[in-house]
């Protein structure tokens, strides 16, 4: 299966207007926002657990990293609530389950061998939080050579930021809405513009937002920003 899998061109997916599609597993469906492949692809998905359900134990060839949007998240290692962010390295293995159920966005397969250390942070943590005067406040999540992932809060009237993209970049909508390039877009709105691209946003609203850059570079991992 492909769906937007050429990452050269961008993408822009409303997901919260997505059905919700079976998985494999009772209890879990997907919504899909990119992918490339079919059970073991790289993919980019809400994924929601019933209450009381519970996933297969599976390996992660080439990684997982999730943000919980909603509910509690389980495995082996922990409960993670809503507001948990979490990345299993290539390699590793696991069980999930929701005891309460759970929405989850998710990548899967879009690490590096490079990458070896599991890594949990709780975002809504005030620590975390680093805030410039100019209605953007930042949490860094995870920065390395090959990719950088960040938490950003945009105060409500956020004026235009325009920005160009070397190595690419993607946002995922938590909370809130923004305007990119004269198009609004709000929570559960997913975007992807490739290498290269100029992309102007600002926030009509109070936003919530995942950022990953730095990734979408074919044949380097040194662009990250």
């Amino acid at each position: 299966m492909q769906l937007h899998a050429d990452l050269t061109r961008p993408a822009i997916v409303d997901g919260d207007s997505l059905d919700w599609v079976r998985s494999p597993i009772p209890g879990v469906d997907r919504r899909m926002l990119e992918r490339d492949g079919d059970e073991v692809a790289r993919a980019t998905s809400l994924v929601r657990y019933a209450p009381g359900s519970a996933f297969s134990a599976h390996g992660h060839g080439a990684g997982e990293e999730f943000l919980v949007l909603d509910g509690v998240f389980s495995d082996e290692t922990g409960d993670f609530p809503a507001g948990s962010y979490v990345r299993n390295p290539p390699g590793s293995r696991h069980a999930p389950a929701s005891a309460p159920g759970t929405v989850i966005f998710v990548k899967l397969r879009q690490m590096p061998p490079e990458e070896t250390q599991p890594l949990r942070l709780f975002t809504r943590d005030p620590g975390l939080w680093k805030g410039d005067g100019s209605g953007v406040e930042c949490a860094v999540l995870f920065e390395a050579p090959w990719e950088r992932v960040v938490m950003l809060r945009l105060s409500r009237g956020h004026r235009e930021l325009r920005e160009t993209w070397p190595a690419g970049v993607e946002w995922f909508v938590v909370e809130g809405s923004i305007e990119v390039d004269g198009g609004v877009h709000a929570a559960g709105a997913w975007l992807r513009f490739p290498p290269g691209a100029t992309v102007a946003i600002r926030a009509p609203d109070r936003a919530l937002l995942y950022r990953k850059s730095g990734h979408l570079a074919r044949g380097t991992r040194s662009a990250a920003r």
